[in-house]
């Protein structure tokens, strides 16, 4: 049976995404569901002096009540949400062991204006991807999956923080001295503390 997987593409997806990608022979990408608040679609969570820190992209809402299906989600401008996110993760990894690394990479992000959530997701995905310096096999639905076929494994849930239970193994972070280890945070952690040797991390941990 092959192993295949059925994610959202989240904003700079939590460490779970990515172990559960590391260990797949193929990813699927959901791109036709409807948007839903308070998930990582459009939010990820560092580590800062202060703890974790919750960093979240605006969005153009429609009229209340009316379902929006997440490729037509519009990103809002309008707050300087990019310099503020670049800033937090400036002070936040600034002194860590890879942040200068990999800073140019990233750094595109938040100079372009990505009109759809989507989009923007997606390029992260290949960003990240080419940080790791890994080639991982992806396509997206072609229609909303409502039961998943056998033989993928059904981890779109992932994308609801809350409810992802995971736990994974400690490794340096910056500011652990002061909070201790922070779970589970977006990828961008484990790549500014731990470089390409994110990706045998990866490897070795479990998804529930």
């Amino acid at each position: 049976m092959t192993n295949t997987i059925l994610l959202h593409p989240t904003y700079f997806p939590s460490i779970s995404h990515y172990v559960a990608m590391a260990q797949a022979e193929e990813i699927v990408f959901e791109v036709n569901d409807n948007f839903q608040k308070q998930t990582n679609r459009n939010r990820m969570y560092i580590h800062s002096a202060n703890g974790m820190q919750l960093l979240n992209i605006p969005i153009k809402h429609t009229k209340e009540g009316v379902n929006q299906r997440f490729k037509d989600v519009e990103i809002e401008y309008a707050f300087g949400w990019q310099k503020q996110h670049f800033k937090s993760l400036e002070a936040a990894y600034r002194t860590s062991p890879y942040f200068e690394y990999f800073e140019d990479d990233i750094r595109p992000v938040f100079e372009k204006h990505h009109k759809y959530m989507l989009d923007l997701n997606l390029e992260i995905h290949e960003i990240i991807t080419a940080c790791l310096g890994v080639t991982w096999k992806t396509s997206q639905t072609e229609e909303y999956l409502k039961e998943v076929p056998e033989g993928i494994m059904d981890l779109r849930s992932l994308a609801n923080g809350k409810k992802d239970e995971n736990q994974f193994e400690t490794y340096v972070q910056v500011f652990d001295d002061k909070n201790g280890f922070l779970n589970n945070l977006s990828i961008l952690d484990l790549l500014f503390n731990e470089g390409r040797n994110a990706v045998n991390y990866l490897k070795n941990q479990q998804i529930r």
